[in-house]
């Protein structure tokens, strides 16, 4: 297969590099983060007129009708600038879920989510799920022309700024999914900051009344519309995290050739540079399975897909963890200080680990979507088999025996 970028794609990695090269400091970074709500207005302003908020939006409801590898460019840069507005939940989960199954008034959001006038989310994971796509409590009950909403959602990125949500919640049917707007009465959103300075947010619903065009789709099929989001999710984590190893090696880079001891640089140290050497062939890994993952995601195999997603969750996730530590170790305690970009990179690469089903989790994901995937083929193999058998003579019998 050809990894190779479209000039199309060259050029929007490049402008996105230069624009966030020039803008998005590590100060103004600190400043969003102290701010609370995790978006700087006119940085998702510049993210609109440099197209990429309708990146996954087809050219007909207002966006630009990108493929997957458009959106691994866009979260490589995103990441190697350690951005942390909510371009994933807005412009590649929920804006997929709204262009897979919205109805025609639903998908009118999207012109403003390319336009950066709407903000998304998805409203999933609750406090007991642990990563479990069909662990939903929340109750969605049909109350005449409506429905009513009770539960509570965790962790949401970006939950407390998003205009819109998109909430799952069970019904008579199974799991459902509806757009509900984010300024709605009997809807508790806390803000909440996580480790790393993005926005989330603790949602409680109790007694939300919805209309029933709410609904996204049909009543009891968000499970594999929630399922489908969570993979494109995973995919944007990946390139997301082989960016920042990107900019975490060329730090540590830099460092090891400045930093003097004995008279010469720590960098002209064999051990260094065996641990260096190490890092970049983790880096390189990430970055293959980061491909494999955005290549999967239009295959027609569910099984298929989900062994690729959760392969590539695992190995970059342990790549992740084994460039950050060796990037803070080789700068020593500096490598923990607020003051240097090495921990905030860290930190968002613990944070990507931890989103969308940790390692062990992925593993066991894998672990049975193997088993099932050779399962179906060992089925498929004896149906497939002439149902015909060899006559075998009995041993017992005297044609079997050897003449004398």
């Amino acid at each position: 297969m050809d990894f190779t970028f479209t000039e199309e794609q060259v050029q929007i990695r490049d402008s996105l590099r230069r624009f966030l090269t020039e803008t998005y400091t590590l100060d103004r970074r600190r400043a969003i983060a102290r701010a609370g709500t995790g978006c700087d207005p006119e940085i998702w302003r510049q993210f609109a007129e440099l197209g990429i908020l309708g990146l996954g939006i087809p050219q007909p409801l207002g966006g630009i009708g990108g493929d997957a590898f458009d959106a691994l460019v866009v979260m490589e840069e995103l990441g190697r600038a350690l951005v942390i507005e909510p371009y994933l939940s807005t412009a590649l989960v929920c804006a997929g879920i709204l262009v897979r199954a919205g109805s025609p008034a639903q998908q009118q959001l999207l012109a403003g989510v390319a336009t950066g006038e709407n903000r998304l989310a998805l409203a999933h994971d609750e406090p007991d799920s642990r990563w479990r796509l069909d662990a939903v409590a929340t109750r969605a009950t049909r109350k005449g022309a409506s429905w009513v909403l009770n539960g509570r959602k965790a962790m949401v990125p970006d939950g407390a700024g998003a205009d819109h949500l998109v909430i799952s919640a069970r019904t008579e049917s199974g799991v459902s999914l509806f757009l509900v707007p984010g300024a709605s009465e009997h809807m508790t959103r806390t803000a909440l900051m996580s480790h790393d300075g993005s926005s989330v947010a603790e949602i409680t619903l109790e007694g939300l009344r919805v209309p029933a065009d709410a609904l996204i789709g049909v009543e009891g099929g968000g499970l594999p519309l929630v399922e489908a989001a969570s993979h494109v999710a995973v995919a944007g984590l990946c390139s997301e995290a082989v960016g920042a190893m990107d900019a975490l090696l060329a730090l540590t880079l830099a460092y090891v050739k400045t930093r003097r001891q004995f008279g010469v640089p720590i960098g002209s140290f064999q051990a260094l540079q065996h641990r260096m050497a190490d890092m970049l062939l983790h880096a390189e890994l990430a970055r293959s399975m980061s491909y494999l993952a955005s290549a999967k995601l239009g295959v027609r195999s569910v099984g298929e897909r989900r062994r690729a997603i959760s392969a590539a969750k695992f190995l970059v996730g342990r790549s992740a963890r084994l460039v950050g530590q060796e990037a803070v170790q080789i700068h020593g305690g500096m490598g923990v200080s607020e003051e240097l970009a090495t921990s905030h990179y860290f930190k968002r690469l613990t944070l990507i680990n931890a989103s969308f089903g940790d390692m062990d989790h992925h593993l066991e994901q894998f672990a049975a979507a193997t088993t099932a995937e050779l399962h179906s083929a060992a089925l498929t193999t004896i149906h497939s088999t002439p149902a015909t058998r060899r006559s075998v003579p009995d041993s017992r019998s005297p044609q079997a025996r050897p003449g004398r």
